[in-house]
């Protein structure tokens, strides 16, 4: 048995997601020889190239960085075999093709968020939400030729709040994921893996989310409405389309957060002003919005927002 110093390791990640594991990884003191993440890519106004988040990390560190734009590259796969590292470790990056995941004599193993096999994907996150599920959690698991299909090292299990965002439960996972990773790789440093085959039965997918697909849907019922809402949130977010009554100008109104109110029937879809909250009324109940913003303006809360929006000047265009 190695000693965690003595264990090489390749990390494989590029968002902040990844960067919580990764920094729990270097605390624990194992030796990280590289991290492979995504090129730089043009950002802000001035759209110059910047690295991503887990790159950031391991430059701050001194820790050795590969940026391959295709995963085959003879050149790179022959700088990723010249570190002989024991294991390789995934979390948030690309799929892997089997002549890179075959190399670590350890293996090669993903941290997915989800209880695997439910919410194969990549967005299990948002999707736990949007199907209006009480409880998630990480999963650690070998590699395999499929997606999301390798065998179970580990699984941690944790609840989802009736109100809590996709942004709010991703920032608890990281936590809960960094833990679930260095206890991962304890037990494979100790030889003391029990991998396991993922159960079979009907599932659920996590399929990638885009814009296009964040219009809200009013035939819903108003359950469904408020967790597509916060299963949206922050990103790619919720939307409906305003129109003003006078001008007919047409605008978007992302919905950021929101809380049921009641499930009482509405003969229209509309928006009103209740004191300080902006009440959105669907056939099936009303919502409060708590955080929205308005097609080229700020996110505001409700409060601020009203202050210079009167909803009864809008319509909802379905």
């Amino acid at each position: 048995m190695k000693e965690k110093k003595e264990l090489d390791i390749v990390f494989m990640g590029t968002p902040e997601f990844a960067v919580t594991i990764l920094e729990q990884l270097i605390k624990e003191g194992y030796n990280i020889r590289a991290v492979v993440t995504a090129p730089d890519r043009p950002a802000g106004r001035g759209r110059k190239l910047k690295g991503s988040a887990v790159k950031e990390c391991a430059t701050e560190h001194g820790i050795k960085v590969l940026q391959p734009t295709n995963l085959k590259d003879e050149d790179f796969v022959s700088e990723l075999k010249a570190i002989n590292a024991d294991l390789f470790i995934v979390v948030a990056f690309r799929m892997l093709p089997k002549l890179i995941w075959e190399i670590p004599t350890l293996g090669t193993f993903n941290l997915h968020g989800s209880l695997l096999p439910q919410y194969r994907g990549a967005a299990p996150i948002n999707w736990a939400i949007i199907n209006g599920e009480k409880e998630t959690g990480v999963t650690t698991f070998f590699i395999d030729e499929k997606i999301d299909t390798g065998q179970i090292i580990k699984s941690e299990r944790m609840s989802i709040g009736d109100n809590e965002t996709a942004g709010e439960l991703h920032d608890r996972m990281m936590v809960l994921g960094a833990q679930t990773v260095v206890d991962t790789v304890e037990l494979i440093r100790k030889g003391e893996v029990q991998a396991i085959p993922q159960p079979k039965g009907e599932l659920k997918d996590a399929p990638k989310i885009n814009k296009q697909d964040c219009l809200v849907d009013f035939t819903q019922a108003i359950e469904s409405i408020h967790n597509f809402i916060r299963g949206m949130s922050p990103y790619p977010t919720a939307w409906i389309k305003l129109e003003h009554k006078e001008s007919q100008q047409q605008k978007t109104l992302k919905i950021f957060k929101s809380e049921i109110l009641n499930h009482q029937p509405n003969t229209q879809i509309s928006l009103e002003k209740d004191d300080k909250s902006l009440i959105l009324k669907t056939l099936n109940g009303q919502l409060n919005l708590l955080e929205i913003q308005l097609e080229g303006k700020k996110r505001l809360d409700a409060t601020s927002f009203l202050a210079g929006f009167d909803p009864l000047e809008w319509i909802i265009k379905l």
